[in-house]
């Protein structure tokens, strides 16, 4: 098969391109440089600008293109660049793919921010209600930004991550260190939920609503969310260090500010589209999630 991919780059970019060239299918990366190899293809998404004939021969489009949430403090100009670099990205490919005779399918990266930010102990799932805050206007303005291509009859299916867990990963990367020195600590209160994934998993979940015909939002989490307390304990056990300290929620609101609500809040995700789909999990719980993110 032949895919297109925006945000090749990436950490999940660059693992997902991997997966596709190990299994024989051709990669196409977006790139906003001049293209330096066949591989590649020259597009500019704020100018609506990318060969529309490329797009047209894919068989699967995917954008995996935005710029990056672990950076602080989000200013009203980051604000704006998490939002522009996300619609203009997903919009410009929608509307080449709406204008194809034969309409590839269009796999859209976007994220279990849908469901707000604290959610408690509520179950969520595909089917939830969103909730309210600043990423959540910017996942449904993201979701929506691929409505071009979902009005032509295109296969659009979405794909709302939670944090993936792996060693080549920013969030593990700015974990382990303190973690690795016995620093490791609970955030807040620890019971909130925290909505995993290992890397295999989500490359293969991504290959299989691409490959399968289905379409739609799927939420791509392990089917066992763990809370802030158990991810805690499974990681300082996996490096075998202590975790006793604790990151009292004061402190995060004085250093993150209205950021913070994304390390206090819970979010109880499960799978379960992707689970009615028939894709079976290598990793189910935090311990398993864990081990595959620090040994991959």
């Amino acid at each position: 098969m032949r895919y297109v991919l925006a945000g090749a780059s990436g950490f999940l970019g660059t693992a997902l391109r991997a997966r596709l060239a190990d299994a024989g299918h051709e990669v196409v990366r977006l790139v906003r440089r001049p293209a330096a190899a066949a591989s590649e293809s020259t597009w500019d998404p704020y100018a609506g600008e990318v060969d529309a004939d490329l797009v047209a021969g894919a068989d699967v489009v995917v954008n995996l293109a935005g710029v990056s949430l672990v950076r602080w403090p989000w200013t009203e100009s980051y604000r704006r660049q998490i939002l522009e670099s996300r619609i203009w990205t997903t919009d410009t490919l929608a509307t080449s793919i709406a204008g194809a005779a034969t309409p590839p399918v269009y796999v859209v990266a976007s994220a279990v921010a849908r469901y707000g930010v604290d959610r408690g102990d509520e179950l969520l799932t595909e089917d939830s209600s969103d909730g309210t805050g600043f990423l959540t206007d910017v996942v449904r303005a993201w979701e929506g930004a691929a409505d071009p291509a979902r009005e032509t009859r295109a296969r659009v299916c979405h794909l709302r991550s939670g944090v993936v867990i792996d060693r080549s990963g920013s969030a593990l990367r700015l974990m382990r260190p303190p973690f690795s020195l016995g620093l490791g600590s609970r955030i807040g209160s620890g019971a909130q939920y925290f909505p995993i994934i290992s890397l295999d998993d989500w490359v293969r979940a991504t290959l299989f609503v691409a490959e399968s015909d289905v379409s739609g939002a799927f939420n791509l989490v392990g089917p066992e969310p763990p809370t802030n307390a158990e991810f805690t304990q499974a990681l300082a056990g996996a490096l075998h260090r202590p975790a006793f300290l604790r990151a009292p929620a004061v402190v995060l609101r004085t250093v993150f500010g209205d950021v913070s609500g994304e390390l206090l809040g819970s979010r109880r995700v499960l799978p379960k589209r992707l689970a009615d789909a028939g894709f079976e999990f290598d990793h189910r719980d935090v311990d398993a999630i864990v081990a595959a993110g620090l040994h991959r």
